[in-house]
């Protein structure tokens, strides 16, 4: 089996034909609170992001894989990523998006979570990893825990709403000791 490889997925870089998806994904008012975004993505912005996917995650301090179902035929269904990389301290931020409804509570986030902890723990052998999720996010919280994250932290009143104030959970999980 690849190392990029789960049970159902496989791990990508981002392809110029990705443009499309990532657009709409990246603009989806519904998820903007996840990833704190306030304004649009252009699609220069995007195929600027697709071209400079191939710099090296020392160089670029993030790293985003394409998620694709392996099932026949192959479907893009998601992104997972890698942020606040930091060399220094053998750590990076882990973030997934499972773009579609219909692909949600299928395994597929479990999969590319198996598989990047993977990634991360073998080839780029950092020390721990973390996530931000919002305390109601309750399939995030239990698919995070169920990989060994651990809330260490709550960020009260982190993010501002249209319903008032939320607040963010921490997590962390040491990989290497």
């Amino acid at each position: 089996m690849n190392v990029l490889e789960g049970k159902n997925i496989k791990l990508r870089a981002p392809e110029p034909e990705d443009l499309e998806i990532m657009y709409q994904w990246e603009n989806d008012t519904k998820i903007w609170h996840v990833s704190n975004t306030l304004t649009p993505f252009s699609k220069f912005t995007l195929r600027k992001y697709i071209e400079e996917s191939h710099l090296d995650i020392f160089e670029a301090r993030q790293l985003r894989f394409m998620i694709d179902t392996i099932d026949h035929p192959t479907r893009t269904i998601g992104t997972i990523d890698l942020f606040d990389f930091d060399p220094h301290h053998l750590r990076a931020g882990i973030g997934i998006l499972i773009g579609d409804n219909y692909d949600r509570g299928k395994g597929f986030a479990k999969d590319a979570l198996e598989v990047v902890i993977d990634y991360c723990n073998n080839v780029l052998m950092l020390h721990q990893l973390f996530c931000n999720i919002h305390p109601e996010n309750e399939n995030s919280l239990k698919l995070f825990q169920n990989y060994g994250f651990i809330i260490t932290g709550e960020k009260k009143d982190w993010n501002r709403t249209t319903n008032g104030w939320s607040s963010e959970l921490f997590l962390q999980r040491i990989l290497k000791e």
